[in-house]
């Protein structure tokens, strides 16, 4: 029998928050694609960006349907697809930029480490929520999240894609913080991360990989290769001033000026063009749905669920916060899209399977079982 809880308790304010964000993201991305486009009608890029948009829109209504609780259940078997997708890419992936990431579907590509960020919350969610304890998780507590995070870690990293590892890593780590941890587990684990990061340095990293870090710690010793995209990306920014230059009128993207404009850069299209107000309405928005989410996430009276909403909101922040520090030049370039602004099917219906979710905690949250 249908619950009519469900309409009662639908979050159209969220909702909302994420139609705006996905239309500012459609605005910027048109502009970024059509500054110098010569071709008839609207880019082919804006189109699939539509196209996922629609597609995302849809997933979420159909994520609506399935109680949360459910995902509890079968998070090994998403799990095990997830990494099974990830093993595939060393057969039958797909290369691009000096990488193997993408799987091909025929009709469309998919980056399987994308959907591993879901996969992987919904696991540390299922497991912690049954081990979760007022005095905090000790280390035999972590030995399984470890695993689990571990691995596809691992084959990411490999790929290599070391952007979307070290966000399974942040995502993982506030998922355990925000579940408690001994004090003596955090000191340790501090400490054990301070000691090998010379020894990652020297042995884990490739060469390009250091060269994005010293090239983020000094632009200027390599302006013309890999320091171009902060400094082009720095004076977008810088030129945009308060209140822009206009839409379509940012000359570093018209010009071609700024490397990967409508991917992981596509913030300093927004920042020439609408300028610091116009970044502003943005980040404003992002506010909203990351303050919507840790609301779910604490009135949720389910503790799988509670976690669940925590761990995508998590989700979101990172991407966020590395992009933008990326952009501005607080960061290595690591090549982290935003949500429902940058262009990517695989981020678009990841960002919209979490908002799915957390649309879904929502309207149960009176649910206690």
């Amino acid at each position: 029998m249908f619950d009519r809880r469900l309409i009662e308790h639908f979050d159209w304010g969220f909702l909302a928050v994420i139609l705006l964000i996905g239309s500012c993201g459609l605005v910027i991305l048109y502009s970024a694609v059509s500054a110098g486009w010569q071709g008839s009608g609207l880019h082919y890029l804006f189109e699939k960006q539509m196209i996922w948009m629609g597609t995302g829109m849809v997933v979420i209504l159909g994520i609506l349907v399935i109680d949360f609780r459910e995902l509890d259940k079968l998070n090994l078997v998403i799990y095990a697809v997830c990494v099974g997708l990830l093993v595939s890419i060393y057969f039958f992936g797909q290369s691009g930029g000096g990488s193997r990431r993408w799987l091909s579907l025929g009709f469309a590509n998919i980056q399987p480490s994308e959907l591993m960020k879901i996969s992987l919350i919904i696991s540390l969610a299922s497991l912690y929520a049954t081990t979760v304890s007022p005095e905090g998780l000790n280390f035999k507590n972590l030995l399984k999240p470890a695993v689990l995070c571990a691995i596809p870690v691992a084959l990411i990293v490999n790929q290599p894609d070391l952007g979307t590892g070290l966000l399974l890593l942040l995502i993982a780590g506030s998922i355990t913080l925000f579940v408690k941890v001994e004090k003596k587990v955090v000191l340790t684990l501090g400490t054990i991360l301070v000691c090998i990061v010379p020894l990652v340095w020297f042995t884990g990293l490739k060469e390009y990989q250091k060269e994005r870090i010293l090239t983020f710690l000094d632009p200027d010793r390599d302006p013309l290769g890999t320091g171009y995209h902060i400094i082009q990306s720095k004076i977008a920014i810088g030129s945009g001033m308060i209140t822009g230059k206009g839409f379509l009128q940012g000359t570093q993207n018209a010009l071609s000026f700024l490397p990967e404009q409508h991917t992981d850069f596509i913030l300093s299209v927004l920042a020439e063009e609408w300028g610091l107000a116009g970044c502003t309405v943005l980040l404003v928005l992002y506010f909203l749905l990351l303050l919507w989410g840790l609301n779910i996430a604490y009135n949720c009276r389910n503790m799988f669920g509670s976690i669940l909403a925590f761990g995508i909101t998590s989700m979101v922040f990172w991407q966020i916060f590395i992009n933008i520090g990326m952009v501005m030049g607080l960061m290595p370039v690591v090549g982290v899209p935003l949500p429902l602004v940058s262009y990517g099917g695989s981020s678009v219906i990841t960002n919209m399977v979490g908002f799915g979710i957390l649309l879904n905690i929502s309207m149960r949250k009176f649910s206690t079982a």
